[in-house]
């Protein structure tokens, strides 16, 4: 059996998070020509939907992955294991910075070269500590399962030295 994961850390969001999500959307909105038309419409109802989506942010490193959970009307939850983990990219642009915030885009094997990444956290306080944490994590899990490896190769051998043992002792009774 194996043992159930502990949390190790639980990220926390900025709650900048919402003003900035608040400003790309209005940006949008008055960008495009069908925008402008829904901009009243956003003004009214985009801090409250940010209110309740920033409400239901989790990030949470346990032992062995990295889950994910978000959203208010679409729920997405995602957990990746440590393992699978190729790459953390740590992204600051212009914007993001002046809301002091930025993009922790985690990369997997055998994620989709199409979208870039297979999960972007924005917005984790800390981010550069908790990307450290992950990936330090992410090396303990991956030397384990190497030693577990090496254990489960001398148990084939081992396996395989029985086998032959019987097969010779099998010859002489017949």
């Amino acid at each position: 059996m194996s043992q159930k994961a502990t949390i190790l850390y639980e990220a926390e969001f900025n709650p900048k998070i919402k003003t900035y999500l608040n400003t790309i959307g209005i940006l949008v909105c008055v960008i495009t020509v069908v925008g402008i038309f829904l901009l009243p419409l956003w003004l009214i109802f985009a801090s409250f939907y940010f209110k309740r989506y920033f409400e239901r942010l989790e990030c949470e490193l346990t032992t062995r992955a990295l889950r994910f959970k978000k959203g208010y009307i679409f729920h997405t939850e995602r957990t990746i294991p440590l393992d699978k983990i190729q790459d953390l990219t740590f992204k600051e642009g212009p914007v993001l910075k002046y809301f002091g915030l930025s993009i922790l885009k985690v990369e997997t094997a055998g994620g989709n070269t199409q979208t870039g990444s297979d999960l972007s956290l924005i917005g984790i306080q800390s981010a550069s500590e908790f990307r450290q944490m992950v990936l330090d994590q992410r090396d303990k899990v991956t030397d384990n399962v190497s030693s577990s490896n090496s254990d489960t190769e001398s148990t084939a051998e081992l396996l395989k030295d029985i086998r032959d043992s019987l097969q010779r002792i099998e010859a002489k009774i017949n």
